[in-house]
């Protein structure tokens, strides 16, 4: 329930309109705070308070427009129950206290337990909201100058297994393509993916591109929901089984000689790696894969399991259908875009399933040019940016990885740090920071720009874990939350525009915010409450920037782990001036498409250079068909998806304090089919019973409204607070990614009688 014990709850502006003024409205550029789309927006600044805001009509991503997050995004500045001053629990109960107390309490309490059990004890778990300062001083600081490892974000949550895919098959983390491309695309095939929800945005400028010339959306799905009332087919599949479904693709396009020969032949290699691979359901699951050369033949043997026909009863897909899918991507004419988020990436097989979609992509030569493109979508503003560039993961640092002792020299010479303090193997990834700091092996974590009390899956663990004795939690946020009432100090944060900072968004896109109003109380940026506490543990030589300097500072010492044609960004003062620039930032220009000469400065050969794989070429995968790690059975007969609604961002701490947002969804729900409502006797609004193997919860009953799962599912937005979906999903993960999975688990329903 809501942090219940401190702070009465979430507390609502009184007012849809933010400060009235009569003075001037000066307009500035920002990215939105939101989704990883990265909408430019214009906030009208008048009298010290941000009263309005627009599209920008200047940023390539949005071109003016914005989703209802957008245009009401600074309403959430104003909540009266905004967190102002620090709190130190005293005597089990948290009082307001100075922020010199609660830094001075967090360095002191980082001192002794690194002192009493070595640096390992203490960690930092941020988010993709996190800017790119942030990322980088706090891995720089538990890196380069703490010398620990444990260092996580929740992008590992909805991000990893969109990276460990990137990573497999073409040696490099983000997209090849970008949004560009949807202004050339024929054809949009949507995996498991509520764009019209999850990326309005984009999703309009498809629908606008519909609009323009004859193109076909594809829903593929496993509920329908408003993206499936604008596609022109909705394709419904089991859970879990995408993965049959794309290597069924793949066997009708080689069976049917759609295959571009000469690329495959030219420009790829085939790879099997393990099967059989688990699910991290234990402590300490450990994995490694191994990648083994493989060849065309075999390829075609194995996707001989997978003809259409064969693999209709386990998806649920008619062959037809897949024969039809199989013949967009096969046609030589037509350019396609396969677009995915959540769905693909929170999967135990997520490294897996993105293998599989870019094979499709491979096999057919549809791939770094304009329109053919397949692209993972991001959640989160800077999850791209600040998790994925900056490197804010275990084994991850601003270029390249802790394992590799190149890049370890490379982060000490930048850092000016002894290359032996970096250390040489990954901790823990976040699920496991979460059990090791149940099972003790972690004392200290500090939370910043993120609300794991909502959101990591089998929750009432890793809440338990928290309130352990000896454990002591730091959470920096801007309103209370379920993870504030877990805390032994808060840190009130201020939030995006009222500091400066930077978010990278999908598509490569960094883009500049300035510091437009003044936080209010003792509210401090998450980078400067880093550098307070680094310079009280005595790494102030480090850290040596002012508050004034610090952001430029960095972004030029950040610039220069990615010189280069591979990765070169910007300068701080081309950043100001545009709205957002795209990497590769090469000689004054960007780079839209990659591993392409023609677009691409970084490639050394004509044509195709999947320069990321030390052969030049892209890997084909060999990846079968998995069951999930939990499926419906007698006891519990029916599957659970998580995931989220237009009108709110993750677990709607922000968009929740909005009214106009509140309003239009106040509540958390459950989405049944109609065959299974009756069959339970429940109609709209009835109250229903879910519960799981590890907890339960009661909530209203959604019949026909918004979204419809198929037979079988029942479907949990997490926004809300007050009703904890997940304390009933499990924390499996992808072995490779260790992504969770949010959208596989078993539950039963029941109609509640009180």
């Amino acid at each position: 329930m809501a942090a219940a014990s401190m702070f009465p709850g979430i507390v609502f502006p009184k007012d849809q309109i933010v400060g009235q003024t009569n003075g001037a409205i000066n307009w500035k550029k920002t990215p939105c705070r939101f989704c990883g789309v990265g909408c430019g927006l214009l906030v009208g600044v008048s009298d010290g308070k941000a009263v309005a805001v627009k599209g920008d009509p200047a940023s390539p991503v949005n071109k003016g427009l914005c989703c209802v997050k957008g245009y009401h995004s600074v309403m959430a500045l104003y909540a009266s129950d905004r967190l102002t001053k620090p709190y130190i629990r005293r005597n089990g109960k948290l009082q307001e206290a100075t922020m010199k107390e609660a830094l001075d309490l967090i360095a002191e309490k980082m001192k002794t337990i690194i002192q009493e059990h070595g640096k390992d004890a203490v960690s930092i778990y941020g988010s993709g909201q996190w800017t790119i300062p942030d990322g980088y001083v706090a891995s720089k600081l538990f890196k380069g100058a703490i010398g620990t490892n444990n260092v996580e974000a929740n992008a590992r949550v909805c991000m990893a297994s969109a990276v460990t895919g990137f990573i497999t098959s073409f040696g490099m983390d983000e997209p090849m393509g970008c949004y560009e491309d949807f202004d050339h695309a024929d054809v949009f095939v949507l995996w498991g993916n509520n764009m019209a929800e999850m990326h309005p945005v984009l999703f309009s400028r498809m629908l606008d591109q519909r609009l323009k010339r004859d193109v076909k959306i594809i829903d593929l799905a496993t509920r329908t929901t408003r993206t499936s009332a604008a596609a022109d087919r909705t394709i419904l599949f089991k859970p879990q089984t995408d993965l049959a479904i794309a290597n069924a693709i793949c066997y009708e396009i080689i069976h049917n000689g759609w295959m571009n020969d000469d690329f495959v032949r030219n420009h790829c290699v085939v790879k099997s790696g393990k099967t059989n691979i688990g699910y991290g359901t234990e402590d300490h699951f450990k994995f490694k894969d191994e990648p083994k050369a493989s060849s065309l033949a075999e390829l075609k043997h194995f996707l001989e399991d997978y003809k259409p026909e064969k693999v209709e009863e386990l998806t649920g897909v008619s062959a037809k259908d897949i024969k039809y899918l199989a013949s967009l991507y096969g046609n030589p004419n037509k350019k396609v875009m396969s677009l995915w988020c959540m769905g693909m990436n929170q999967h135990t097989r997520g490294t897996w399933i993105n293998n599989l979609v870019y094979n499709i992509h491979l096999l057919t030569g549809k791939i770094s040019t304009p329109g053919n493109s397949p692209f993972s979508l991001t959640g989160q503003p800077s999850a791209c940016g600040t998790v994925r560039e900056v490197g804010t993961l275990t084994h991850k640092l601003p270029h390249g990885v802790v394992m590799n002792e190149k890049h370890r020299k490379i982060a000490a010479d930048i850092w000016k740090v002894p290359v032996e303090r970096i250390p040489s193997k990954p901790t823990y990834h976040t699920v496991e920071m979460f059990r090791a700091l149940d099972r003790g092996e972690i004392k200290f974590m500090w939370i910043q720009v993120t609300n794991p009390m909502v959101t990591i899956p089998n929750l009432n663990r890793y809440r338990d874990a928290t309130k352990k004795d000896d454990r002591f939690i730091v959470v920096s946020d801007v309103y209370p939350t379920p993870t504030t009432d877990i805390a032994d100090v808060i840190l009130p944060a201020a939030m995006w525009i009222e500091r400066e900072g930077m978010y990278g968004n999908s598509e490569r896109r960094t883009q500049h915010f300035e510091q437009m109003l003044q936080p209010p109380g003792e509210a401090m940026s998450d980078t400067w409450q880093l550098i307070e506490v680094a310079r009280r543990l005595g790494y102030e030589k480090l850290f040596p920037w002012t508050e004034e300097n610090h952001v430029e500072k960095i972004w030029e010492e950040y610039s220069r782990f990615h010189e280069g044609a591979k990765h070169g960004i910007a300068p701080y003062e081309v950043l100001k001036e545009r709205s957002g620039v795209q990497w590769p930032y090469v000689n004054g220009k960007e780079t839209k498409w990659r591993y392409h000469s023609k677009y691409d400065p970084a490639c050394e050969k004509e044509g195709y250079d999947f320069y990321g794989k030390p052969e030049g070429k892209a890997w084909i995968w060999i990846r079968p068909y998995e069951a999930p790690a939990e499926s419906p059975d007698r006891d519990y007969p029916f599957w659970l998806n998580t995931g989220r609604v237009l009108e709110h961002w993750h677990t709607g701490s922000m968009t929740r304090r909005v009214p106009v947002l509140h309003q239009a969804v106040p509540s958390a729900y459950v989405e049944l089919h109609p065959a299974d409502a009756k069959a339970l006797n429940v109609v709209n609004g009835d109250l229903v019973k879910l519960a799981s193997r590890r907890g339960e919860i009661v909530l209203r009953a959604s019949v026909d409204e918004r979204g419809q799962p198929t037979r079988g599912q029942v479907f949990v937005p997490f926004f809300d607070e007050g009703y904890l979906i997940n304390e009933l999903t499990l924390d499996a993960f992808c072995p490779i990614s260790k992504e969770p999975d949010y959208k596989k688990c078993a539950v039963k329903v029941e109609k509640y009688l009180g």
